[in-house]
């Protein structure tokens, strides 16, 4: 009976799914050997490495792929007359192995013996082990996972190596070199969010600091690639605040697939494909790539089999040739209306016939897997024909309604004259004209030109015959010969959103626009008062918007964008393009025209920051650099390229050439994209640099380019002329000579052609880095400018606190916290705003900054700290505030830190008008009663608004707190108050005597608080009895036992005749007074700095609070929990000040200078290497 393999083999299964193996001899030493299996031992592992050969082997191992890194010990299977091996089994041990042997030996040689047939043994063999290997998974609950064993152990190393927690991921790792000085390293690097450029064979990544140089990879391309993705991601976080989410939906790996591989990486795979998928055929955003294959796609109109790849995603089938601009083909599966396998044969293999509603029919043909591919198709076709079906139900009811109420929206700014009510109008109405539709009604165009225009349309329309027309249509090079031509102005609309993908976007959201639209009625915020500012600035030589009319529809296009898309809202420039969509499409064709430009075509460019038009001036820059090199340096010492760059890209040439040249520009960019806008620039260049070599300023050189662009003409144009006049042409010289804009585009196309437009993403993302740091490096600037002169930190010591607040925000957001990132990191807030930290963020810093730091004894006073500096409550603190709590316990004087410390213990809400702030609710509220009486607003004359602004201005300045003004600390605060200061000095050098002063401290504060209590009782007892004869206090008892039981005024303080007043200071100071001068007495005396104590009394109050020593800590002993709080108790912060002053020891410790710049090199260091020093060890390397 043959033994259990499961059992036989202890610990983790050793056997591997049957892999072929070529050369069983290279690199490895066979130690036993039968007729059908061998067992190896790597060269170079273990004693007696093979010398030289095994030095060698084992350096291999370590430089190479860590796939190409494998257990020392293997097992091959082989059947005597063939050439190939097969791996069964590896160990990572001699013992492993030997067991594994040991069982094939005793189980399986003897059965192999009786096969006759090689192919049965290698077969049944290989079924054993398959066998094996699923029993023992069966048995040991082995679930698949998407990470393999070996990535996990990889990710494990990572996070201890690195000091990395469990939220950051490992994507991948690979083996390389790393040059330091001369010195070459081989190391793993982990690709994580940092800047990489692409050098020859080595990676190079610069950071702030200095430069790391990689080599030496097996895959350089996929490495670098991986890190690119990785950098953009995290320059995206910081750009728009957006996230990483993982993929969850990706499918299993398949049996083939590189087992290393993470399900990280293969998200980052997936999610980079579907990036160029979506930019290539300018589909919606979020369309996702599921596959893509080779084929051959069948073209009528040449009638040949054109070479290609098909790529199919959720909701299109597209196609594109091997040579680039050969053929391109989309078909959205909302058109498909049969997707079937047609006959094969030899000249057409596996062939697949997709036709659509229009009645054209795609025939694709060498497609492997047809079968799977069918049926995806045809998976993904259901789920959009159940897509269409809800869409439809919806609209119905919805148009059901807007039938009874009617609309409010009009589709144009040609619709009715009549009043907002009475407009009836579908968006949707083909019948309603365009603004340019009706200027050609109007007859106002020269024949010679209405010529050229019929022309131009029979060209368009006999395209569209051949090659079809819509979104389904055949994409040639002709396609493109007609757009360099000009579109006609009668289709421009349509052909603008067809060739930008906005077509597709308002098929699949019908209704979208209009419900924007009606949400946005109405309301107001700086968006739209912005877009109000400019909508008259909109192309006002045109007759469209010389009415309200076209006001009015280029107001609701721009406030629904605004609304759809808040992180962009409304930024100048896209008032001027959205006026040009409207002239040639309708309103809601605009709006998702609108939204192709900002969201696919132009990313970024139209945001706050203007991040995208920045980042491609750095590219056009490096365009110019290499297009036109004698003009660059010439270009860049008068400056001019950063300033034309942003005024020819965010408007696409709109504001800068006459509106019929410019819109010829457009139609070439919303088919070729942002390379147009680069050719043209560099065309617009080359044609003019000599003129520009012999400019002395930028003045001159922007009167040139702009009298070049303002004479760039179109005679093919049939709208009448619109006045147009460049800005920068001031002088009365001769007009440049005319220039066609058809030559200068075909010209662009010629010389600088080239370009690609990977290329452009490629340097779009060295310039991004650079433009992201360089904002960030802008906002440094900002807030240390607005708060150096609040505060005695220095310049440098603000800029590296800044980056220590800052970094401890990224680190937090992303690797956890209390709060939510996107709460604490908005870009759009001002500076000082942008960055928050919430309270563990704040212990983190406070461990590594603040001097009263204390090791285990930190985070309760960080936290009060915390909430004393959030002023606002809404647990989250800015840079301002941050500094301004550091800089009193950094530069303050005695008297500041410690009413610091005692305004940490006060009850919540009560200190609130005593914190650092410098401008208030109250003296902004006096501000506005100036100008406001009795709901009433008055005008004020110059003299009188600079009188009271005055008076504001001082009323804002900080003024230094009156510390009479602060709220006393009742029994419970107190008790709070005194753990506090024991806990602080348990790692100082001089412990002991701050405990021992701290004892006097507290000792003598509670008895001020008592003997304080009953001459508060007895005034209040005097109020209260001032009608009846004067009694003494020794006859009276104390109004707070009034109502109690006899055991309850058992437990209160003794009569007052009881309490001795006499000198037990444990040091002879001098100010040995026996009287005690209580708050009520000294209210007006505001030259009272400090008070003569009261000291030890008697026993009871001895005992009230107690130090007990325990190892290391100290635990302060106060009223026992079920004593009930005495309301009538308080000490104020002036006999707190007072009490401090009589002991030298704490003293000199709230007097102790602070270093900042050895605290900020210690956290700095801390963040390098991910330990910090405990105080002792800090204070000791401060003094060293």
């Amino acid at each position: 009976m043959q033994a259990d393999p499961i059992r036989s083999v202890p610990g983790r299964i050793m056997w591997v799914s049957p892999e072929d193996v070529l050369l069983a001899g290279a690199l490895w030493i066979t130690e036993r050997a039968n007729p059908y299996f061998i067992l190896q031992k790597r060269k170079g592992h273990g004693d007696g490495g093979g010398g030289l050969a095994g030095l060698l082997v084992g350096t291999l191992d370590v430089v190479l792929d860590s796939s190409a890194r494998m257990a020392p010990y293997r097992i091959l299977y082989q059947t005597p007359d063939s050439l190939v091996y097969w791996t069964i089994a590896h160990g990572t041990s001699r013992k492993e192995i030997t067991e594994h042997w040991e069982w094939l030996e005793h189980n399986l040689l003897q059965t192999l013996s009786i096969f006759e047939n090689e192919n049965d043994i290698t077969t049944f063999v290989k079924g054993k082990v398959q066998g094996i290997i699923a029993e023992y998974n069966k048995n040991h609950d082995v679930k698949e996972d998407d990470d393999t064993d070996k990535f996990k152990e990889a990710s494990a190393k990572f996070r201890k190596l690195f000091g990395m927690p469990e939220e950051e991921k490992l994507v991948n790792y690979y083996s390389c070199s790393y040059w330091k000085g001369k010195t070459l390293y081989y190391t793993i690097i982990t690709l994580e969010k940092s800047a990489t450029l692409l050098l020859p064979d080595v990676i190079k990544v610069s950071t702030r600091i200095n430069e790391h140089v990689f080599s030496v990879f097996l895959n350089i391309n996929e490495t670098f690639k991986l890190a690119e993705q990785l950098a953009n991601i995290a320059m995206r976080q910081l750009l728009d605040n957006k996230g990483f989410e993982q993929d969850r939906s990706l499918p299993k790996l398949k049996k083939k697939s590189p087992k290393k591989v993470s399900a990280l990486k293969r998200d980052l795979d997936a999610r980079a494909k579907s990036e160029r998928y979506r930019a290539l055929f300018r589909l919606p955003k979020d369309e996702k790539l599921d596959g893509h294959t080779d084929c051959t796609l069948w073209t009528p109109f040449n009638k040949m089999h054109i070479l290609g790849q098909m790529f199919v995603s959720t909701n299109y089938i597209c196609f594109t040739s091997k040579e680039e601009t050969l053929c391109s083909l989309i078909i959205p599966l909302r058109e498909v209306t049969i997707v079937e396998k047609a006959d094969s044969s030899n000249v057409l293999p596996s062939p697949v016939s997709i036709s659509t509603k229009n009645r054209m029919t795609f025939l694709f043909a060498n497609l492997k897997d047809r079968d799977f591919l069918v049926q995806r198709i045809s998976d993904f076709l259901q789920q959009t024909t159940s897509k269409i079906h809800l869409e439809r139900e919806l609209t119905g009811s919805l148009n059901s309604s807007d039938d009874e109420h009617g609309s409010l929206l009009s589709s144009s700014p040609q619709h009715s004259l009549g009043s907002e009510s009475e407009r009836t109008f579908n968006l949707n109405d083909s019948s309603v004209p365009t603004a340019t539709q009706l200027l050609h009604l109007m007859k106002l165009f020269s024949l010679p030109a209405q010529a050229k225009e019929f022309l131009k349309e029979q060209a368009w329309k006999n395209h569209f015959t051949e090659f079809g027309q819509g979104v389904c249509m055949y994409r040639t090079e002709k396609t493109k010969e007609l757009v360099l031509k000009g579109i006609p102005e009668n289709m421009r609309g349509e052909l603008w959103l067809l060739f930008s993908g906005a077509i597709n976007e308002m098929a699949t959201h019908p209704g979208y626009y209009e419900d924007l639209v009606e949400k946005s009625m109405g309301k107001y915020n700086l968006a739209t008062e912005e877009i109000e500012r400019d909508l008259h600035r909109s192309l006002p030589e045109h007759p469209a918007f010389q009415n309200e009319m076209g006001i009015a529809a280029l107001r609701r296009v721009l406030t629904a964008y605004a609304f759809r898309n808040p992180n962009i809202g409304y930024c100048q420039a896209m008032n001027i393009v959205t006026s040009v969509l409207l002239l040639y499409a309708k309103e809601e064709e605009a709006f998702w025209l609108l939204v192709a430009l900002c969201e696919r075509m132009l990313p970024d460019y139209y945001n706050t920051r203007v991040v995208g038009a920045l980042v491609d001036q750095g590219v056009f820059e490096e365009l110019a650099r290499e297009y036109v090199p004698q003009l660059y340096d010439c270009m860049q010492d008068l400056g001019v390229i950063s300033t034309i760059s942003l005024s020819w890209f965010l408007t696409l040439f709109l504001s800068v050439m006459p509106f019929e040249s410019a819109v010829v520009v457009v139609d070439c960019f919303f088919y070729d994209g942002i390379k147009v806008i680069f050719q043209l620039a560099l065309s617009v260049l080359h044609a003019n640099i000599h003129q520009l070599l012999g400019c002395k300023d930028d003045g001159e050189a922007m009167t040139v380019l702009g009298r070049y662009l303002d004479s760039v003409t179109n005679k093919d144009s049939t709208l009448p002329p619109i006045p147009h006049l460049h800005s920068l042409l001031t002088d009365n010289g001769e007009p440049h000579p005319e220039v066609d804009i058809f030559k200068l585009v075909r010209s662009s196309y010629e010389k600088f052609g080239s370009i690609r437009a990977d290329v452009i993403e490629q340097m779009r993302f060295k310039q991004r880095l650079r433009v992201i740091q360089t904002i960030e490096d802008t906002t440094k600037r900002n807030v240390v400018r607005t708060i150096v002169t609040e505060t005695a930190f220095s310049i440098d010591e603000l800029e590296e606190l800044y980056v220590l607040f800052k970094a401890e925000h990224l680190t937090s957001c992303y690797w956890g916290g209390s709060s939510n990132p996107t709460e604490r990191h908005d870009p759009s807030l001002p500076y000082l705003e942008q960055y928050r930290i919430d309270v563990e963020q704040f212990k983190g810093l406070f461990n590594l900054l603040f001097p009263w730091a204390n090791g285990a004894h930190s985070d309760p006073l960080a936290v009060r700290f915390f909430r004393l500096l959030d002023h606002n409550g809404d647990t989250l603190i800015n840079f301002r505030e941050f500094i301004n709590g550091l800089g009193v316990l950094c530069h303050g004087d005695l008297t500041e830190k410690l009413k610091l410390l005692y305004k940490m213990h006060v009850i919540p809400g009560e200190c609130a008008s005593m914190q650092f702030i410098h401008l208030g609710k109250s003296s902004l509220g006096n501000f506005r009663k100036m100008f406001n009486f009795n709901g009433k607003c008055y005008k004020l004359n110059t003299p009188e608004y600079r009188h009271y602004l005055k008076l504001w201005n001082q009323e804002t300045k900080p003024k230094r707190e009156n510390t009479k003004d602060l709220p006393k600390l009742n029994q419970s605060q107190f008790i709070e108050f005194c753990k506090t200061l024991y806990s602080m000095f348990s790692e100082d050098v001089a412990e002991q005597e701050l405990y021992h002063a701290t004892a006097t401290v507290t000792s003598l504060l509670l008895e001020m608080g008592e003997v304080g209590k009953l001459f508060s009782s007895s005034g209040r007892r005097d109020h209260n009895m001032e009608d009846k004869p004067e009694s003494s206090l020794e006859n009276k008892p104390n109004p707070c036992e009034e109502g109690k039981g006899d055991d309850e005024r058992s437990e209160q303080l003794p009569p007052m005749q009881d309490i001795k007043l006499e000198d037990s200071s444990p040091k002879d100071t001098g100010t040995s007074s026996a009287m005690l001068i209580s708050d009520d007495e000294t209210k007006d005396d505001t030259s009272m700095s400090s008070y003569s104590v009261l000291s030890a009394g008697s026993h009871e109050l001895d005992e009230k609070l107690q130090c007990e020593d325990i190892a290391d800590d100290t635990v302060l002993v106060g009223l026992p929990h079920s004593t009930s709080i005495d309301k009538d108790w308080a000490i104020t912060f002036e006999q707190f000040l007072a009490s401090v002053l009589t002991e030298q020891a704490l003293v000199h410790y709230f007097e102790k200078p602070v270093d900042v710049a050895a605290r900020i090199t210690n956290a700095k260091n801390v963040r390098k290497v991910g330990r910090s020093l405990s105080t002792s060890d800090y204070e000791i390397s401060l003094s060293g």
